[in-house]
């Protein structure tokens, strides 16, 4: 604040000799540009709480009550880029049309994707940020052997063989009535979460059982290094003893992985199942009608999946393992290109969504699987 001298106070009553109108003039010179500070104060300190605001979200730590991401993100969904502050594009890492999704949108459409995707529920799922991931699988183990008091010990060695893990890309797109867009009564972001969901489910679900490894992730059933079991006959089950073939199966791996195994069928292959009966006449397939839960086969819970094999020669209709054996990692989260052009004829935007998602088997040693086959 600058000092005001008696000479001062003088000359700027300009001719008015009274000091109380010198005081007073004074004080409300002093008084504006005390209320202009503030205002510019509080100016800059808004400003960076929103910085401060959108940083924290970025960083995970948390949205607040007023989330710049989401509010940003729909404006970005109804109107486009152009609307945005750059505080805004910032939040959300925006670069012309293309945005990253807040995280409570990602985490949203991986909540629906693990209630349409089975295998997202018993699987190892992990977030990584290379290009590709490297996992060790163990291959043989240390033994220990009982020796005399002075005899020499054998030596052994645990040997170990690396997995890589490669995500993919996998894309969709929705297209959005303008109108829809312009109503803000329309919960837009829960009905885009909840197509883009849909979508990349059907996409995951396939590669995640029968994806070839290559140029989408390593399904179950195509993946190296676990072992089968046969029906023993052709192309179904043996007539005579159809649970025997199932019991098998239980007792192919571990006492450790079958504990926390579940079986994978798709529902062709439940109903099939479902006649089976043991040599009391007991159904061998327990429901839990009271609870709800999912029906269990041998005290392990069936898991339906629509991508497995019906039950045919040659065809691998069944797997039972412990299915944390499987690893998902998720590269990227979900990212929206907002396209007002392509169906502007037909009054609607599409919206393109892609994620990067990779998968593979890192302990085959859970899993057995059974090919319908003679021989």
């Amino acid at each position: 604040m600058k000092h005001v001298s008696p000479l001062e106070l003088k000359d700027t009553g300009a001719g008015n000799d009274d000091p109380a109108a010198i005081v007073t003039k004074a004080l409300e010179g002093f008084q504006g540009s005390f209320e202009d500070r503030i205002k510019a104060i509080e100016t800059k300190s808004a400003e960076r709480l929103d910085r401060l605001e959108a940083k924290l979200n970025r960083q995970g730590h948390g949205a607040v009550t007023d989330d710049i991401e989401r509010k940003s993100f729909e404006r970005f969904l109804r109107t486009g880029p152009d609307t945005l502050s750059e505080i805004e594009k910032k939040s959300l890492a925006a670069a012309g049309n293309t945005v990253l999704t807040p995280p409570e949108f990602g985490a949203e459409v991986l909540k629906l994707l693990r209630q349409f995707s089975p295998i997202r529920q018993y699987a190892r799922v992990v977030t990584v940020g290379a290009a590709q991931v490297q996992y060790p699988s163990r291959t043989g183990s240390t033994a220990a052997t009982w020796v005399a008091d002075t005899a020499d010990r054998t030596p052994s060695d645990p040997s170990y063989a690396g997995v890589t893990i490669t995500p993919y890309e996998a894309a969709t797109y929705t297209d959005v009535s303008n109108q829809l867009l312009e109503d803000q009564a329309y919960n837009l972001e829960g009905e885009l979460a909840s197509d883009t969901a849909e979508s990349f489910a059907i996409a995951e679900g396939t590669a995640f059982v029968k994806g070839n490894g290559t140029t989408q992730p390593a399904g179950l059933m195509t993946a190296s290094g676990i072992a089968q079991v046969i029906t023993g006959a052709a192309a179904n089950f043996p007539t005579s003893t159809p649970a025997d073939v199932l019991i098998g199966m239980f007792h192919a791996i571990p006492t450790l992985w079958a504990q926390r195994g579940a079986w994978l069928m798709n529902r062709n292959t439940i109903s099939a199942i479902r006649q089976f009966k043991d040599g009391m006449g007991r159904y061998l397939l327990i429901d839990d009608l009271n609870n709800g839960a999912a029906p269990t086969l041998l005290g392990r819970p069936i898991v339906e999946a629509i991508d497995m094999d019906d039950i045919g020669a040659n065809k691998f209709p069944i797997l039972f393992g412990d299915l944390s054996g499987y690893r998902i990692v998720d590269r990227i989260s979900f990212q929206v290109l907002r396209d007002p052009y392509s169906m502007a004829t037909k009054g609607q935007t599409r919206f393109h969504s892609r994620k990067r998602v990779g998968g593979s088997i890192t302990n085959p040693d859970r899993f057995v699987k059974l090919k319908v086959s003679a021989t």
